[in-house]
């Protein structure tokens, strides 16, 4: 009989699905509030570059173009469905869920887009978990044009995924068996998924307060 799937778990979802697996999580947790705020994103999308480069007795092998074409398009077409939700649920949608978590991550989001503007804000988001969840439903809820939203989504979406994947990826490629330590290789998944957002906060600490990008 087959273990029940943990889908907070990204070796659970990954053996059990694949590359659809991935699909799924990235587009739940890119704007389902809910539903994606337990699920893994960094800590999938990396292990899952890892399994792609060598699989064996112990975890599934990933094909590579698949993984890299369904992390795009789950967190693609998620971000857009939050962005939509928040657009017709409006704040009140966000400040009635219960979780503070959740809350605080709304808090975040807001901080980000009001610090860097739009499209700065967005992009930096996809890798904050929690704030990557809520910024999408955030966004809609604050009036940000579509087609800004859209145009600055789509790009922090390929460089959130695609930059995980392929350094996954670059990782088992060059380190024999190194699939055996997936969990490891969670932890710094989340370690790699902040240095851009430490990198930026710490130049905006250089550039002084109020040196942001106005809205776009």
């Amino acid at each position: 009989m087959g273990m029940a799937v943990n889908p907070t778990d990204s070796a659970s979802v990954l053996a059990a699905f694949g590359a659809l697996g991935v699909l799924v999580v990235t587009f739940a947790e890119s704007g389902l509030l809910v539903v994606g705020f337990f699920l893994p994103g960094d800590t999938l999308l990396f292990p899952a570059g890892v399994l792609c480069a060598g699989g064996t007795h112990s975890g599934p092998r990933l094909t590579l173009w698949q993984v890299l074409v369904c992390a795009a398009v789950g967190a693609i077409a998620g971000a857009q469905v939050g962005f939509l939700i928040g657009r017709r649920g409006g704040r009140a949608l966000l400040a009635r869920h219960p979780e503070h978590g959740l809350k605080r991550g709304v808090e975040r989001a807001e901080a980000l887009l009001a610090r860097y503007g739009y499209g700065k804000a967005i992009v930096l988001s996809r890798f904050v978990p929690v704030v990557r969840t809520v910024v999408c439903p955030v966004a809609g809820a604050l009036g940000v044009p579509l087609r800004t939203f859209t145009l600055w989504q789509v790009v922090g979406s390929l460089v959130w995924t695609q930059s995980l994947v392929l350094a996954g990826y670059a990782l088992g490629s060059s380190v024999p068996h190194i699939e055996r330590y997936l969990l490891p290789l969670v932890a710094l998944a989340v370690v790699l998924s902040f240095l851009p957002v430490l990198l930026e906060l710490r130049r905006g600490r250089t550039d002084g307060p109020g040196k942001g990008d106005p809205p776009a």
